[in-house]
């Protein structure tokens, strides 16, 4: 998932102390020369500044998921929606600990061969915190697991079937791969979260150097061909991460592929370079082209299209318009909030 710039450096897979076996170290990011990427230090364009969060309801929230032991990506990620994320009702919840068994290049997760085992009362406090601050729209995300057999897909299903005893509340999963096993992608779907998605981060010609050896396009392309052809209920999503050095017809080729696997909902960021060590950017690519990727991925046919430079996997706007979509599906009527957010703001 596209994270935003943070001065932590993530701690090199085989550093972690405890791990029976070290995972294997992702090749260092290229150099910005080799790219001709911008600078760290670089000066981020007045569009990419946003308002420090704040607010009673964002308070709230925040210190709930703490006394529960809860991660966000939101705050692991040093997402800059946060504020209106949960100001707004709504959160991103990360499963299954802290610490990834990837080491993508664009990520700023830390990671290790054999993290903590997982806490299997970990989906009973998540219902718990949901129900407790009143949230309608839940993004339930998780570092990658590849320690575990099933890639942690029965903790996933768990936490879905515990969120839908929440009334009100509309689920949706940002799932790891499963190293592409339909087995484990099945047991996700027969949880029935309302929203399947799936990350393709980038177009394939730079998925080699930006995403962890195991993570592969067209595995990722499968797996959400399979939910939506397995479980058509289900409304399936993916994200793209711009400003890596990829072209326009790249970015195509992306998104009709993501059309062809049965994706309707589409979100498309800029990436931001965490550390140094992390993949330099390339471009800060302008607000006039986001509207014109956009458009494209409209005309390609996606149910819905946010695209931004703030734009993330989990973005305001794009939860909105889904909650119309399922409501619609259902056979009831969104209200006039989600009827406007077809063609929300993306800048």
């Amino acid at each position: 998932m596209p994270t935003p710039p943070t001065d932590r450096r993530p701690t090199p897979p085989a550093a972690n102390a405890g791990s029976a076996q070290a995972a294997p170290a992702p090749a260092r990011a290229p150099s910005a020369g080799r790219f001709g990427g911008l600078p760290l230090d670089a000066r981020k364009p007045a569009w990419l500044r946003v308002p420090l969060p704040g607010g009673e309801r964002y308070g709230r929230v925040r210190e709930t998921l703490r006394a529960l032991r809860l991660h966000t990506v939101c705050e692991e990620a040093h997402c800059p929606n946060v504020g209106e994320c949960w100001g707004g009702g709504t959160a991103t919840v990360m499963l299954m600990g802290d610490t990834c068994t990837r080491g993508c290049r664009f990520c700023n997760v830390k990671t290790a061969a054999r993290p903590p085992a997982l806490d299997p009362d970990e989906p009973r406090h998540l219902a718990e915190a949901v129900r407790g601050l009143g949230l309608d729209y839940i993004v339930v995300t998780s570092v990658d697991r590849d320690d575990l057999p099933d890639g942690g897909a029965a903790h996933f299903a768990e936490a879905v079937r515990r969120l839908h005893d929440v009334p009100g509340l509309l689920v949706e999963v940002l799932t790891p791969d499963f190293r592409g096993d339909p087995e484990a992608v099945r047991a996700v779907g027969r949880a029935a979260p309302d929203v399947f998605a799936n990350n393709l981060e980038t177009v394939r010609r730079l998925t080699a150097s930006v995403r962890d050896a195991r993570a592969g396009y067209d595995q990722t392309l499968a797996v959400l061909a399979r939910m939506a052809r397995e479980f058509p209920g289900v409304v399936t999503k993916s994200s793209l991460m711009v400003g890596l050095g990829e072209t326009d017809g790249e970015l195509l080729e992306a998104m009709r592929d993501l059309r062809a696997a049965g994706v309707s909902i589409l979100t498309l960021g800029q990436y931001l370079r965490p550390s140094a060590w992390h993949l330099p950017v390339v471009e800060f690519v302008s607000p006039e082209r986001f509207r014109a990727l956009r458009e494209t991925g409209e005309a390609l046919g996606f149910r819905y299209v946010a695209a931004g430079p703030l734009v993330r996997s989990s973005y305001r706007a794009a939860e909105l318009f889904l909650r119309g979509e399922i409501a619609g599906r259902r056979g009831g009527m969104p209200d006039a909030a989600e009827e406007g957010a077809g063609h929300a703001s993306t800048v």
